[in-house]
């Protein structure tokens, strides 16, 4: 029988001894969310990006039915190549525990490993939401649900653009996750600045992150996730016309052939990277890059 509890690699296993900060990262972004080679690469850079920032990166994921906080080399390269890693949302871990499966966590899973192992700060790229047309296919990501529970800080560039951002703010606020904006008001769009909704509320630095949360465990009423919603600069976000263009093409291709749930994402940035001539992966790895780095520096101020 496997022995079914989390293993942590030396280096978080050290710092959670030490109390050093440590930032979680998500493993679905290697395995389904960039093509090869560039996804073992950016794997490599987020954790370097993090190490230089003051924190020690913890990469989440499942190994031959092994839950891993803090993936080795050798795991990452092997959930980057392999065909057969299993898309591990919460629901899921069990059953693959079981199977004995390799999996990639996804923001949900990552969060609440990262929340059980006692990891305060995540950095991923773009949040799961609502997807557009959930007023009929009831299609909302596990992310928003777990959020509501997980006590845990979560910088993204936002919700994906692909998904309905205004039912997924509203989901947010019924669910009562904390949103927050790093240096703005305006809440992103993934690979655009603004997606066009004010937020109530904001932070300058690291530091004042840092207090948000500190509060947060001081009162011990919201028990729930706070979002750091932390924008690409304009200059650096994939073209508007260009987005709206392609994302009218995807959402028609979703149609035509009949892709649905889990998989809807997964084809809607690979047609992204293909229609956009890779411009949408360069935007994609300075978000996660740019978020990883807020991330670490929030942690130390912790």
């Amino acid at each position: 029988m496997i022995n079914h509890v989390i293993r942590f690699g030396p280096a978080v296993e050290a710092a959670r001894s030490t109390g050093a900060p440590i930032v979680a990262l998500e493993s679905t972004i290697i395995s389904h969310g960039l093509p090869r080679p560039a996804n073992l690469t950016v794997a490599k850079e987020i954790e370097a990006t993090v190490r230089q920032a003051g924190a020690v990166p913890a990469t989440i994921g499942m190994i031959a039915g092994e839950i891993v906080v803090g993936l080795d080399e050798a795991e990452i390269a092997h959930l980057a190549d392999s065909d057969d890693v299993v898309k591990l949302s919460v629901r899921d871990l069990a059953p693959a525990a079981a199977a004995r499966a390799d999996g990639a966590t996804t923001v949900a899973a990552t969060s609440a490993i990262a929340a059980r192992a006692g990891i305060s700060v995540f950095a991923t790229g773009g949040l799961g939401g609502v997807h557009r047309g959930a007023g009929t296919t009831f299609d909302e990501s596990a992310d928003l649900t777990a959020l509501s529970r997980l006590p845990i800080a979560i910088v993204c560039a936002g919700v994906k653009s692909i998904l309905d951002v205004g039912a997924t703010l509203e989901r947010l606020e019924t669910l009562g996750v904390s949103v927050v904006g790093y240096g703005t008001r305006r809440f992103p769009g993934f690979y655009l600045t603004d997606a066009g909704y004010d937020l109530d509320w904001s932070a300058g630095d690291p530091a004042a992150v840092a207090e948000i949360i500190r509060a947060a465990r001081g009162h011990e009423v919201h028990t729930g996730a706070l979002i750091v919603a932390n924008p690409l600069p304009s200059a650096e976000q994939l073209d508007p016309a260009l987005h709206d263009r392609v994302l009218a093409e995807g959402l028609a291709g979703l149609e035509r052939d009949g892709i649905t749930g889990k998989d809807v994402t997964p084809y809607l940035l690979s047609h992204f990277h293909t229609a956009t001539e890779g411009k949408s992966l360069d935007v994609n790895v300075r978000i996660i890059l740019r978020n990883a780095d807020l991330a670490a520096r929030i942690a130390a101020a912790l």
